[in-house]
């Protein structure tokens, strides 16, 4: 994707900067803070608190750098839990940014083979990342997914609300509501009013939980 530039974060790991979009892909106040405060602390282990399974499915809306994803698998390999990893990204990013990213310099070692692999695993198609995560990248856009009932877990990534207001409307979220399970949690780091009306429309119970560096409240909903 072109109009794409690296940028640093105040802890330290990157960003990419959408110059289209005027927008980061990440907090400039940690991305990689965000990502484990927002998606790993308050969505997946969340989630596995309440769930007496060693299996667990989950569902991205944003693939972006693949940052979610790489945190998600090595907390699946730190919990021994079987994680099913679908995610979705109209708009991949080019392999050179990627391989420019800093992610792994402050992660266990295994991570810099792991984040490869999630990289160049093909789209379209299911893949072995570890024996505790399984892959599926789609190169789509939300509104076309239809799947219903099968995920434990959203992890709700889009651009902020202001840049792409489409996909925090009632279209575009019911696809991801309606592709929870039961008692599946959505987690997201908006806490615009507006989306918690939108989730509390579509059937979530929502609730306003702190937020990561740099904001004061995330949101986070569970399907009743």
């Amino acid at each position: 994707m072109e109009g794409l530039k690296i940028i640093d974060t105040g802890d330290g790991s990157h960003t990419l900067y959408n110059k289209a979009l005027d927008e980061t892909y990440h907090s400039t106040h940690g991305a990689l803070t965000e990502s484990q405060h927002v998606f790993i602390k308050e969505g997946l282990q969340f989630k596995l608190d309440t769930l007496n399974t060693k299996e667990i499915s989950i569902l991205e809306v944003g693939f972006g750098t693949g940052l979610n994803a790489l945190l998600t698998c090595l907390e699946a390999e730190k919990t021994q839990i079987k994680i099913y990893y679908h995610t979705l990204e109209p708009y991949p990013v080019d392999a050179e940014l990627l391989d420019s990213l800093n992610y792994t310099l402050n992660l266990p070692q295994k991570a810099k083979a792991i984040f490869n692999d999630l990289h160049q695993a093909t789209w379209e198609e299911r893949h072995s990342i570890t024996p505790f995560l399984d892959l599926h990248k789609l190169q789509a856009t939300l509104e076309s997914f239809r799947e219903r009932n099968k995920f434990d877990v959203v992890y709700f990534d889009a651009f902020a609300p202001r840049k792409q207001p489409e996909l925090w409307e009632n279209a575009a979220l019911s696809c991801a509501t309606n592709s929870l399970k039961q008692h599946g949690v959505f987690v997201t780091y908006s806490a615009m009013g507006a989306l918690k009306r939108n989730l509390k429309a579509l059937g979530l119970e929502v609730s306003s939980i702190s937020g990561p560096p740099g904001k004061r409240e995330m949101t986070r909903g569970i399907k009743i």
